[in-house]
């Protein structure tokens, strides 16, 4: 009974959003819902779970803050900026660069920091709604990637090199870097084309300036701060809810099988799915199948990456208007990179 009601909760996390209106507007309250049902549903209250809960969420959230008011304060010196830079370079290479750019740095600076910056390139672009949402889904999965080279960039990468650590591997900062550089490379080269792709033709620069733009209010920071921390509140409470279900089906898998199932982390915290799968004994094969998995599928949904969820609150995306663009690229990269591994590398 347990393992099914788990496995509902998981249908549920997919399906709702992507039917239900009213959940897609309360995307955070919604996600920290069933996470709090998942966590009652396995039993694991404690003190422990509580206090991880509350304070874990807190750095993602000040930062998301505090940088929103750094950009309410600086707007007028911001839009000035991007405007010098994209009529220097142009609105094609601006996408292209910065999706490319914000993906090799996330790895030092956060994907915390580079999705707030790929949040303010687009707000002051204009260009279409469907095209901003294309580059902000293309280049959040460029952080969401790249990230993981170093134990910087998020929680993943971290998580990775300490259960790593030691023999055989003996991961150490560049651990990640030596293992799959050819991949992150490769795969930011080709979201930055993506971006590039998405304004057609040679527009006038013109087209594309935003010389002042209505000021993001006091209340909308405020508002954009609570809602981040009830959605990571909520995703620790979901992967530590599901992992009972986690150990029984996916713990022992080989890494092809593992490549597959860490779809799942479209809408699951992958440092969770990581901290469950990983062990030492795991050959670098099976470790590129199981991480490229993770990596790539967090930019699926929007749950699956905390720049999605950070981006996808600023720009007012919702979960079906993401899904459209992200669901055929996450899953042409999915089969692209799976028979790369395979056959290839």
């Amino acid at each position: 009974m347990l393992d099914i009601l788990l496995s509902l909760i998981i249908v549920i996390v997919i399906v709702m959003p992507l039917i239900s209106k009213r959940i897609e507007q309360n995307l955070e309250i919604f996600i920290l819902a069933v996470g709090i049902a998942a966590a009652t549903i396995s039993n694991i209250w404690n003190k422990d779970l509580v206090k991880m809960t509350l304070e874990h969420p807190v750095m993602i959230s000040v930062t998301v803050l505090v940088m929103g008011i750094l950009f309410k304060l600086f707007n007028s010196q911001i839009i000035v900026f991007i405007n010098k830079i994209t009529k220097k370079i142009g609105v094609r290479w601006t996408l292209a660069l910065s999706t490319v750019m914000l993906g090799l740095v996330s790895s030092m600076i956060t994907a915390i920091i580079a999705s707030l910056i790929l949040s303010e390139i687009a707000a002051v672009i204009n260009i279409k709604r469907q095209d901003k949402i294309k580059f902000i889904v293309y280049a959040c999965f460029a952080i969401g990637i790249g990230a993981v080279l170093t134990p910087v960039g998020e929680p993943l990468g971290a998580i990775i090199i300490s259960k790593l650590s030691g023999a055989p591997h003996y991961a150490g900062f560049f651990y990640m870097i030596d293992m799959l550089w050819i991949y992150i490379i490769s795969s930011n080269i080709f979201l930055a084309f993506m971006a590039y792709k998405i304004v057609k033709g040679t527009q006038d620069y013109e087209g594309h300036i935003i010389v002042n733009r209505e000021d993001t209010s006091n209340k909308e920071i405020i508002l954009r701060f609570v809602k981040v921390y009830a959605f990571v509140a909520g995703l620790i409470l979901l992967g530590d809810g599901l992992k009972p279900l986690a150990y029984k089906t996916i713990a022992h898998l080989g890494g092809i099988e593992l490549y597959w199932i860490n779809m799942l982390s479209a809408v699951l915290d992958n440092a969770t799915m990581a901290a469950i799968e990983i062990v030492p004994e795991m050959t670098v094969e099976t470790l590129k199948y199981l991480i490229i998995g993770l990596i790539i599928s967090g930019g699926i949904m929007i749950p699956g990456n905390i720049p999605n969820i950070i981006c996808a609150s600023k720009l007012k995306i919702t979960s079906k208007e993401w899904v459209k663009v992200g669901f055929p690229v996450g899953m042409g990269m999915l089969v692209f990179y799976f028979l790369f591994i395979k056959f290839i590398y």
